[in-house]
């Protein structure tokens, strides 16, 4: 009962809102009630008896200032601690093994065209001390710029980009993969 009588009450207190007993005619000859009027509600949500309603208040936008750019274009400064260039989302990790996969896949399909040998075979044929070479030379020729502030984004440009870089790896290592998985279940290479 309370809540409704304060419903009401603030209901009849609103300005915005007039009541009137008799109806009125305009000039034309129109009821009151027949005339469109330019009228603004507003609508309130009580969540319990003894709250009590704040007047709304206008809301302006904030005034925007042009942002003024520096002179200079550098890159951020990236950080270079061990922990932050190999963390899981850190820049090193998936660039890394995308490398290492871009050239695995492709010296795995040139060894397979020019000796017939499969990836398996390739690997028992003294494949690994190749492999923990070029991993070796290319980890460390990756690191070398990080650990140096320099970061990827700032060195791509156009077609050569850091984000075609990241699926192009993303994609060897599904190849190798596939590679590998064909000819073991075909028995054989796959040329």
């Amino acid at each position: 009962m309370a809540a409704s009588s304060y419903a009401m009450q603030s209901i009849l207190a609103n300005p915005m809102i007039s009541i009137s007993s008799g109806s009125r005619v305009n000039h034309f000859g129109i009821p009151a009630m027949y005339r469109r009027r330019n009228v603004s509600l507003r609508v309130r949500s009580m969540a319990e008896d003894d709250q009590q309603s704040e007047p709304a208040t206008p809301v302006t936008p904030p005034s925007v200032e042009p942002v003024q750019q520096p002179a200079s274009t550098r890159s951020p400064k990236v950080s270079t601690k061990f922990s932050d260039v190999l963390a899981f989302s850190g820049p090193a990790p998936e660039r890394i093994n995308g490398r290492l996969a871009m050239i695995g896949f492709v010296s795995a399909i040139a060894v397979e065209v020019a000796k017939g040998q499969g990836v398996f075979e390739q690997i028992s044929d003294g494949g690994i001390p190749w492999f923990l070479g070029t991993s070796v030379v290319l980890t460390l020729a990756s690191l070398i710029p990080l650990f140096q502030g320099v970061s990827v984004e700032s060195k791509s440009k156009g077609f050569m980009s850091s984000d075609a870089e990241l699926w192009n790896g993303r994609f060897a290592m599904l190849g190798l993969i596939a590679l590998a998985f064909t000819e073991y279940v075909k028995g054989g290479t796959l040329v």
